[in-house]
């Protein structure tokens, strides 16, 4: 009996591919740093069973049209903001992420990039590497208390509620804004909520946890980082394009907040001569949000199950929307 196709996106480890292989007839783009090129995805949907994409592919309207028996495309991330889901849906393509694999490492980073903006660990470390340190002094490269802060945590998904909890262990203060009140947040975490412009206003760490839509869409731009303390410190591991990058860079510039964590931008790769790299208050990481062996294998292995479920006929395990 003839297997089902499935083409794969990016070069995956082959751990991972012969759990797929049980089951399908795999081909896969074979570089693991280079997006694939569009027209091999564009000819690969027109014969493929399923496609297991990433971030970085567009499935749009051109792809979808393009997928003549593709019955299910398992994007690997948690959010989806690269794919048409209501077009997929009107083909009858079903669409799965991989959410809740992900949360505690990504919280894990959020808070990484916190704690290092606010203790300006980059900055520590570079200074110590071009032999800067010749002696002791009262405020050399002194930055800011994390503890007993306030926390503004902008979207209170399972991202972040997770970053919540490591605030909590902060004893942190913990205000959120969300589109709607999380009662569970406010009972077991002590979770304030707050309107958007309040929570810019009260917090010392205000941190992007939202998915990116046309409400949330360049939601953190000029107007937002004037309402935010003159200390404050702006985190982002969400999506770039609900920050005005240029905005940003302005507010950093001219000291309008103190700082900022970001492991996402509204182009990505950034390059090396990008604005936000010359700056000493920004720490600025290359999307590895997810990226433990731990978190990347399991996120896989969701995919090529939500498909072996699909083409054998059942319900997949993380079905968007």
């Amino acid at each position: 009996m003839e297997m089902p196709s499935v083409f794969v996106a990016r070069k995956l480890p082959e751990e991972v591919l012969k759990a797929l292989r049980t089951f399908a007839d795999v081909e896969m783009w074979d570089k693991e740093d280079e997006v694939c090129p569009r027209d091999l995805l564009l000819e690969k949907a027109k014969t493929s069973d399923a496609l297991l994409t990433m971030l970085s592919d567009q499935v749009d309207k051109e792809l979808l049209d393009a997928c003549e028996g593709v019955k299910v495309i398992a994007n690997l991330a948690v959010g989806y903001d690269n794919v048409d889901v209501e077009y997929a849906k009107e083909k009858g393509i079903i669409i799965t992420n991989t959410p809740d694999v992900l949360t505690e490492t990504t919280a894990d980073l959020t808070f990484l990039l916190l704690m290092s903006a606010a203790r300006r660990v980059t900055e520590a470390a570079a200074y110590i590497k071009e032999g800067k340190w010749t002696s002791w002094s009262p405020m050399l490269l002194a930055g800011a208390d994390v503890h007993h802060k306030t926390i503004g945590i902008v979207g209170m998904g399972n991202i972040g509620r997770a970053v919540a909890k490591r605030a909590k262990g902060f004893d942190m203060n913990i205000l959120y804004h969300n589109r709607s009140r999380d009662t569970e947040a406010e009972e077991s975490l002590g979770a304030e909520y707050r309107s958007f412009e309040d929570l810019l206003q009260a917090s010392d760490f205000v941190v992007c946890m939202t998915p990116l839509t046309s409400e949330t869409k360049g939601m953190f731009d000029a107007g937002a980082f004037k309402k935010m303390k003159q200390e404050a410190i702006f985190v982002n591991t969400s999506r770039g394009g609900t920050v005005v990058e240029e905005d940003l860079i302005a507010a950093l510039r001219n000291g309008v907040i103190a700082g900022a964590g970001l492991d996402v931008f509204e182009n990505e790769p950034i390059r090396a001569d990008h604005p936000i790299l010359q700056l000493e208050n920004a720490v600025a990481l290359p999307h590895i949000g997810s990226a433990t062996r731990e978190t990347r294998f399991a996120m896989m292995a969701c995919c090529i199950e939500n498909i072996k479920q699909v083409l054998e006929g059942k319900k997949p395990l993380t079905p968007v929307r």
